[in-house]
């Protein structure tokens, strides 16, 4: 009877298996090393490249900036330009207000009156003067309202009554007024006012516009 002792050969089997494990184990480590590695360059570059784009966006953000700002200033030039403007052609339309608005209010005032003063701050004119009657007053606040495109919103402020001396022996009671009235400007500055109610007839100068008495006097009185 022949006897073979295979325990050698199985130990060596069981030791090459063994062999045959680590290097596939160490081969696998090595392929996770080489694929991590692959997704780490893969991540840096992306990374990288995000970055790039960062800084382009930055550096268009900050040329925006710079147009917005140039476009800010530019808006603030077209303010000033229009106020200018504005300015100039509030100018122009107030260059023969004066003229038409005082020979609108000599037109406008009724016989029996006269101013004694008149004062314009900016759009706002102050009348102060006298009349024969509270009539008369009423009657030029009602032409003030209605029958002149210079002239808006009159009020009276204050009416007295007082008297005036005619003579040496003869006086005259007047109601002394104070009216505060608003300016406007029309469209066409440079047209002359528009015809009226019919006013008191007054003097001319020699270029045809009224003398300012501002108004017919009250009989025998000297303003």
């Amino acid at each position: 009877m022949i006897l073979v002792n295979l325990l050698p050969h199985r130990e060596r089997a069981r030791q090459e298996r063994l062999e045959a494990f680590k290097m596939w184990l160490a081969g696998a480590g090595l392929m996770g090393v080489v694929l991590a590695a692959v997704v780490y360059l893969w991540l840096e570059l992306q990374l990288s490249h995000q970055q790039a784009q960062n800084q382009v966006l930055q550096s268009e953000i900050q040329q925006l900036e710079q147009q917005i700002q140039s476009i800010a200033g530019q808006e603030s030039e077209i303010v000033a330009l229009k106020a200018r403007q504005k300015a100039v052609e509030d100018l122009q339309a107030d260059r023969n207000l004066p003229v038409f608005f005082l020979t609108d209010l000599a037109r406008l005032m009724p016989e029996g009156m006269y101013l004694t003063s008149l004062k314009q701050t900016e759009q706002v004119v102050m009348l102060q003067g006298a009349a024969q009657s509270n009539e008369r007053v009423s009657e030029f606040l009602r032409h003030l309202a209605n029958s002149s495109p210079y002239f808006s919103k009159p009020e009276l402020v204050e009416i007295t009554t007082a008297t005036t001396p005619l003579s040496a022996r003869e006086a005259r009671r007047v109601a002394n007024f104070s009216i505060r009235v608003q300016l406007q400007r029309t469209q066409s500055g440079s047209s002359t006012p528009p015809a009226g109610p019919p006013g008191p007839k007054t003097p001319a100068d020699s270029k045809g516009f009224p003398t300012l008495s501002l108004g017919n006097l009250l009989p025998g009185v000297k303003p």
